[in-house]
């Protein structure tokens, strides 16, 4: 538990979902011995620590140590001291299936706030499915099997797409591991939701077990694939799409049994690309619009690498590799939630920026600093976007955190 007076601060708000004890109690039904001989460091207090320090960058165990040398920090966890080696027992110890449910808890929270913005696409719900390999040095990790010299690990994702990319569902293989072994795990089972990969998970195989089981798909077909024509669609003139063919793939053994869609496209340097779909009910511009989104899954793995600190690694264990990149995952969802709740439309990393300002004022002044314009000045007093604080208290409410209602150092009018 928090410091009543931290209760309403920005920390508490981006560490809610964490701190709530009706998940907490939910987890413990599952994992019965957590933390039963802990003294200091309990599961929620080591999570917030490893959160913090990827918000923070930092690069080692012994930073984490040191940053409870802060007043504040140890103030909100109440947590005076932890040394290095005492954090690493527990990242390792930590069952990795915790990070699990805390991810899938995040994500609810934040499908629940984009619900209120009745956030759809014409394109529908996408499930966008990639890998992303870190590497690591072989003496230190002889288990996380990639090359003779070089070791790595591979992270498996599967990232929703809405109005904003949410991690769902995360994997931590070797880096050896095929993309494909990993799929069945990553498609969602849902008619609504098309699940968008590259050709690196062509499988025909699974192609025809996806179409009887009603799993939609789009990907892009490699090259030298064997394909029959059944029929073509008419084309405008006008139109980026080169072709839009019904066809079968592969021959002999490996002849698919259903027929699928090729919609032939032009990248920026007028190379030819070709997409496969199993999805017969949009247009073959959609389709091409579609298998576009999925470069924003490569974009966020360059986000994750690049401002929170998963090229260096804190354990050597697997289970250690594993609970701090899946709580990697739940520090970008909590962010997006952070942001959610303020009703910024700006990036997420000008939110992350504002937050290691003000982690410790009210989360009134981080709603105030984040719709503050830097960088420009005025004569008099600047006029505020009352609609988008007003907006932001009402993701709140709507949230159920009615609180605000009697917290007289929150008033979206007078920020």
């Amino acid at each position: 538990m928090q410091d009543k007076n931290t209760t309403h601060s920005t920390f508490s708000q981006l560490f809610q979902t964490i701190l709530s004890k009706k998940i907490w109690t939910r987890i413990k039904s599952l994992n019965p011995n957590l933390d039963s001989y802990v003294k200091k460091l309990f599961a929620p207090k080591l999570i917030q620590l490893i959160m913090l320090a990827h918000l923070e960058q930092k690069k080692s165990l012994q930073e984490i140590s040191f940053s409870l040398s802060n007043e504040h920090l140890s103030q909100s966890l109440q947590l005076e001291s932890i040394s290095a080696s005492q954090l690493s027992r527990r990242l390792q110890d930590l069952p990795t299936n915790i990070a699990d449910q805390l991810l899938g808890e995040h994500v609810r929270q934040v499908g629940i706030n984009t619900s209120m913005e009745a956030v759809r696409q014409t394109i529908g719900r996408l499930n966008l499915i990639d890998s992303s390999t870190v590497s690591l040095a072989f003496t230190l990790y002889p288990w996380a099997k990639f090359r003779k010299t070089k070791s790595g690990i591979k992270l498996h994702l599967g990232l929703n797409f809405y109005k904003e990319p949410i991690p769902v569902n995360g994997l931590i293989t070797e880096a050896k591991k095929n993309d494909k072994t990993q799929m069945d795990k990553l498609v969602v089972y849902d008619k609504d939701v098309i699940n968008v990969f590259d050709r690196g998970y062509v499988d025909y195989e699974k192609f025809d077990e996806y179409c009887e089981a009603g799993i939609r798909f789009v990907t892009r077909l490699k090259e030298n694939a064997y394909t029959q024509e059944i029929k073509a669609a008419y084309i405008s003139e006008d139109s980026p799409i080169e072709e839009d063919l019904i066809v079968i793939l592969g021959k002999n053994q490996t002849k698919m049994k259903h027929e699928l869609r090729l919609v032939v496209t032009k990248d920026t340097q007028g190379n030819p690309v070709m997409i496969l779909t199993n999805v017969f009910d949009k247009s073959a511009e959609e389709i091409g619009s579609i298998y576009r989104n999925r470069w924003k899954i490569e974009l966020f793995f360059k986000w994750i690498k690049q401002h929170l600190q998963i090229k260096h690694l804190y354990g050597q264990s697997p289970a250690a590799v594993v609970n701090q990149i899946m709580i990697a995952l739940i520090t970008y969802c909590a962010l997006m939630l952070m942001k959610l709740k303020s009703g910024y439309q700006g990036t997420l990393l000008q939110v992350t920026r504002i937050l290691r300002e003000c982690l410790y004022e009210e989360f009134s002044v981080f709603v105030r600093k984040i719709h503050c314009k830097y960088g420009k000045s005025t004569k008099g007093r600047r006029r505020l976007k009352h609609e988008i604080l007003f907006e932001a208290t009402e993701k709140q409410v709507e949230a159920g955190e009615f609180y605000l209602l009697n917290d007289l150092t929150y008033d979206p009018v007078i920020l």
